[in-house]
Formats: structure tokens, sequence, C-alpha cells
């Protein structure tokens, strides 16, 4: 039986966690079948949103315990690492958008904080517990740690105690946190938002937020003086200055259908 399922719908692809038995632990078999869905989602052209969700309780938590807990070594074809996960992600040209409907734990943050935006239920909560099972959360703060504030992080690493949806979103681990009647409302007008922008410029503004981090501020601004002439000349541009222009929609602008 699926863990992951996916669903395709006027170019959005929702996938979706489904293992609420595990409270959708990062197993062998999850990982798995989310890099498969991610692999569908970027082969499809059709595709021009992500949305990640789960049903259950828990939007995911983290490692799964009994796996990691077994001395048996599994088979390294089957092994999905995590941080493989995140890069994929960050380095998509596709937005990916967390709707966050059940609790954050450990790895189940970091998959969090690395959607480009995500929205979560304001009854969810928060925790990286690895430090009170003898670990640490290494391999997540590759992603979380660029969004947090340094005393913030110290904080939460440390203590490794549950904090509500609202102080993930001031922590900047999340987008924002929402009532749960409001959740899907919220994510439809984010959707609509990115199915208004051109699918190569969203890649663009996407690598942007991720790019800076190794290059000198002489190297960023002759990269970025580059990039925005090669965008201002481009076919796309002149579409969507023309019909700026012209007070009409871009021929690329889509809209999710009105019981979506």
């Amino acid at each position: 039986m699926n863990v992951v399922e996916t669903g395709t719908v006027d170019g959005v692809m929702t996938i979706t966690l489904d293992d609420r038995e595990r409270r959708n632990a990062l197993s062998i078999q999850l990982l798995r079948e989310l890099m498969t869905a991610i692999d569908e989602a970027e082969r499809n052209a059709d595709v021009r949103v992500v949305v990640v969700t789960n049903r259950g309780s828990t939007f995911c938590a983290g490692a799964n315990l009994v796996e990691r807990s077994s001395p048996s070594e599994p088979d390294s074809e089957d092994v999905v690492e995590m941080s493989e996960i995140f890069r994929r992600i960050r380095h998509s040209p596709k937005p990916f958008v967390g709707r966050l409907a059940g609790h954050c734990v450990a790895g189940g943050v970091g998959l969090a904080a690395v959607m480009d935006i995500s929205v979560a239920i304001d009854t969810a909560k928060f925790s990286f517990t690895e430090v009170r099972l003898g670990v640490a959360p290494a391999i997540i703060s590759v992603v979380c740690l660029p969004k947090m504030r340094l005393a913030d992080a110290q904080n939460a690493f440390l203590r490794g105690n549950r904090f509500a949806a609202e102080e993930a979103a001031r922590m900047g681990l999340i987008s924002n946190a929402v009532p749960p009647e409001d959740i899907d409302h919220e994510i439809k007008a984010i959707v609509n938002d990115l199915l208004a922008g051109e699918p190569h410029a969203l890649a663009v503004a996407k690598q942007l937020t991720t790019s800076f981090g190794s290059m000198s501020e002489e190297e960023a601004a002759a990269w970025t003086a580059q990039l925005s002439d090669e965008l201002f000349h481009s076919d796309e541009a002149r579409e969507g200055i023309s019909a700026y222009l012209e007070k009409r929609p871009a021929s690329w602008v889509r809209k999710l259908s009105s019981d979506q």
C-alpha cells in the first residue's frame, strides 16, 4: 500500500503524505515514494506548482525510529537520503507550497522549512526533539538555519520543547499559521498567485533566494545585472509587459477551478 499519493488538477500537483498509523514518519518507503513524486512533478511540463500536505493529525513525525533502531541494514538501493529530498525541492524550478495540516516534529520541521511557501494550521505544534533522543538536528539544520535567527535556533535546538505554529512562523520556519478552517482558502490564494507568474521567471526568482551565500558582493552584482538584462530581453518579458500595458492577462496566467 502506498503512503504517498499524488494528483494533478489545473497545473497543480498535490503530494499527500498518508501513513497515518506511523504519523507520516520518514520511513524508507515514504522517502522513496516522495522522491518518485518529486521526479514526476519535475518531468511533467503541465505541473506549474507543487503542494505538499498530509492526512491525519501529524504532517510529519520525523525519522521512523523503529527502522532506525533495527540492527539490520536496509538495501542501499532502497535508501533515499533526506538531504537529497531537501536538495531536490530547493533546486527544483517549480515552487513547492506546504499545506501543513498537522504537527511537525524533528525531520518533519525540516520538510516544512524546505518549502518555498508554507502555511500551517494554528493548532499544530512544532518541535526539534532530537536532543531528547540522544541525537541532534543535523541534516535539517541545512534548511532550517538559513531561515532562523541564531537565538531562536539555539533555543529550539537545545531545549527540544514544543512550540506553536505561530511561533514557527515568527521564527521564519514557515510562512504563516491560520485557523484550520482557513487553510484551504489561504493555500488557494497562494497557488493562484503562483499560477499568475511566468514559469521561467518563477524559477529564476526561486534561484535568487538560494544563490547569494557563496558569492561576493561584486559577483552577485555582476550576475544579477546580466540575469536582469537577459530576462528583460526575453519573449516572456515582452509578453508580460504587453499584457500589463494592454490591461489583459498574460498568456501563461492560470487559475484554480472554483471548487478547488
